[in-house]
């Protein structure tokens, strides 16, 4: 088809389909018009074919269409951008090959690093001082082109005039996980953005971490070597003529009238949890509970900003703790498919840089990079950390600050960052000896650090007891789920589920009643006044925890009241978490601090008396103090003869006390 044919049969599609958003989009001083080609095919197959073939010309093609156009405010460089491309024309980033440069494609990936907008010359005008002759060069590669001579003969030396410059944008894009198989390697492609796909709009859409689906045309780009000469093997490059995220946020998931309507309906439900419980992982059976928790933490409480600038997080971390086998792996799975940009990683897999961020010296942007990491990939959206008992103490360290202020500060090389991480975090872990210990207590079996599990709001043990009732129950769900598949269905599929954890989040705000306060301090203060003076059984950052639970129990109802009965329902889902880590058996007590810090209560009051009986017997006999005077004032004071021993060595390992000579010890 010739070029003239081509320019009048575009200009006559766009008059017939897109002439009124063509006005609309001059008028508001947009730069580029998204046309449908499913539209274009339909109108004339033969164009629709020339394009995917010869995009560069097709594209130049409809520019000039448009300019044809009688239009307001003639806008120059207007660009069209192609929407819809058919699935034939998918390339996955690893397949691409010398046959598919310069053709018309499409690609999805994750993007992992992205440079500054800079401007970029795309032609130059040189003025020649021997005959003042003009003389354009287009800059189509990385390097500054000059004339190389004039038609009156003179070389080099040409005065420049004028040049073009457009805004240019380069990111790394790399596979989708889904797109990979067994043990492959994520390939990575370079992008080159330019004009208005690298606007403050389109910004967000391209910011590390966000799936993106990318329409452009591969090229091959010139490698110099360095003896300044052109390598034989050339770089690959996508230039994006259009860009579209396909992995949304909550804020993303477009929810239609008729989603209301329903969303609506199933809130005012009588049995809105039972079928919320059921749906979250059906393919598991029993734990209610925990079940009930992961209902309430897709939901999440309301996040806060306070007016001197502190935010107090919304989002409710659940840690579940459990022998193998128990389904916990499962259930992590199955949230992350239901919560809206789920992100999954592994123990041993992650390291403390790929969960939060790190800097990277990167040959293609010449400089110092950050790369985001899982956590803050999953902003707005939802974490999965499996097997944490597996990870290194420095790298489960890295998460602290993630957990609790919702940022990852990054201060490395010659880049002092601070990223945002408003993640919700689902972690799994096994007991410190693989299996519970039902001789020992659970908080002494979570082998993780206490300042990382004082974070999370809901800690559950997850523990497989042979019970012949119980068991017989699931062996029979398990086999019939193997045997029809239908058996695990949830009452409300994946999709609606996802829609109306959105809708939750971008439209249900709840605010404390007086009735609900009142609920939440009651318990807070029985709790507090029921341990003895020496045990902390509750803290703050337990009746923070019980505000997001309440806040997540109306949300869910859709409701803009928290209620007593909301109140109530996030009592019992703490209690029930404290009376099985945190219920001191030997004080028959509750104590934080079982799992708030390395010492027990009970454990930290035994410390104290001996550490008086020192103190007494210092003054009475001198530095040096026989173990059997210890031993005796210890034994009045109820302890035994085997927690005077523990307590002694711990003791000598912290450094307080040494053994000057056998029987004796001294202060240090």
């Amino acid at each position: 088809m010739e070029v003239q044919t081509q320019i009048r049969v575009l200009q006559e599609f766009l008059e017939r389909h897109y002439h009124s958003k063509l006005l609309d989009a001059i008028s508001k001083g947009d730069r580029s018009l998204k046309i449908n080609f499913a539209l274009l095919a339909k109108f004339n197959p033969e164009i629709a074919d020339i394009l995917l073939d010869q995009p560069e010309e097709t594209l130049k093609a409809l520019e000039i269409a448009v300019e044809q156009f009688d239009l307001p405010n003639q806008i120059k460089n207007f660009t069209i951008r192609i929407d819809n491309l058919p699935r034939t024309q998918r390339v996955l980033l690893r397949d691409i090959r010398s046959e598919h440069l310069g053709k018309f494609l499409w690609f999805e990936g994750v993007v992992r690093q992205k440079s500054d907008v800079r401007p970029q010359v795309t032609a130059a005008r040189f003025e020649c001082p021997s005959c003042g002759n003009i003389i354009p060069v287009l800059q189509l590669d990385k390097q500054f082109k000059e004339p190389s001579k004039c038609g009156c003969g003179r070389k080099g030396k040409f005065n420049l005039l004028s040049k073009e410059l457009i805004d240019a944008q380069h990111l790394k894009l790399e596979e989708l996980s889904e797109d990979l198989e067994g043990g492959d390697q994520p390939k990575r492609m370079n992008i080159f953005l330019k004009n208005d796909l690298v606007s403050p709009i389109n910004e967000k859409k391209t910011s590390p971490g966000s799936a993106i689906k990318v329409m452009g045309v591969v090229k091959e780009v010139p490698v110099i070597m360095r003896t300044g000469s052109k390598s034989t093997v050339f770089d690959l490059l996508i230039e994006a003529n259009n860009i579209e995220a396909i992995q949304e946020d909550y804020t993303d998931i477009k929810i239609s009238k008729e989603d209301i309507k329903k969303i609506k309906e199933i809130g005012r439900d009588p049995n809105l949890y039972q079928k919320m419980i059921s749906s979250v992982a059906p393919s598991i059976y029993g734990h209610e509970l925990i079940k009930e928790a992961l209902v309430l933490q897709l939901m999440g409480g309301v996040r806060k900003q306070r007016k001197d600038g502190v935010t107090t997080r919304g989002d409710i971390h659940v840690l579940l703790v459990g022998d193998p086998g128990s389904g916990k792996s499962q259930m992590i799975r199955r949230v992350q498919k239901v919560a809206p940009k789920g992100k999954y990683v592994s123990g041993k897999g992650a390291s403390g840089a790929g969960l939060t961020a790190s800097v990277v010296k990167d040959e293609f942007l010449q400089d110092w990079a950050l790369e985001a990491g899982a956590l803050v990939l999953a902003n707005k959206g939802m974490c999965c950390i499996d097997e944490l008992d597996k990870m290194s103490r420095d790298d489960t360290s890295a998460m602290h600050e993630a957990l609790e202020q919702q940022t990852v500060t990054i201060s490395k090389a010659n880049i002092q960052a601070t990223l945002r991480s408003e993640t919700t975090v689902l972690a799994a872990a096994n007991p410190k000896f693989g299996r519970f210990d039902p001789y020992s207590t659970i908080a002494e079996q979570i082998n993780l650090p206490v300042t990382l599990i004082n974070r999370f709001d809901l800690i559950f043990p997850v523990r497989d007891m042979p019970d012949e009732k119980k068991d017989s129950q699931l062996a029979s769900f398990i086999l019939k789920v193997h045997q029809n598949l239908s058996v695990a269905e949830s009452p409300l599929d994946t999709e609606f589920l996802r829609k109306y954890v959105a809708y939750v989040r971008q439209n249900v705000f709840p605010n404390l009643t007086d009735s609900a306060i009142e609920e939440l301090k009651k318990y807070y203060l029985q709790m507090r006044n029921s341990g003895n003076s020496k045990s902390v059984p509750i803290t703050a950052r337990q009746l923070e925890g019980l505000v997001r639970l309440a806040e997540a129990n109306a949300r869910l109802r859709l409701a803009d009241k928290i209620t007593r009965t909301d109140a109530q329902k996030a009592v019992n889902l703490v209690h029930h978490c404290l009376k099985l880590i945190a219920f001191d058996e030997e004080t028959g007590t509750f104590d934080v601090d079982r799992i708030a810090t390395d010492t027990p209560g009970s454990q930290r009051n035994k410390i104290l008396t001996i550490k008086e009986i020192i103190n007494d017997l210092e003054g009475k006999i001198g530095k040096t103090i026989p173990m059997d005077d210890i031993e005796e004032m210890a034994r009045e004071k109820g302890l035994n003869d085997e927690d005077i021993t523990e307590v002694v060595d711990k003791l000598k390992r912290s450094g307080d006390i040494f053994e000057p000579k056998r029987g004796f010890i001294q202060k240090i």
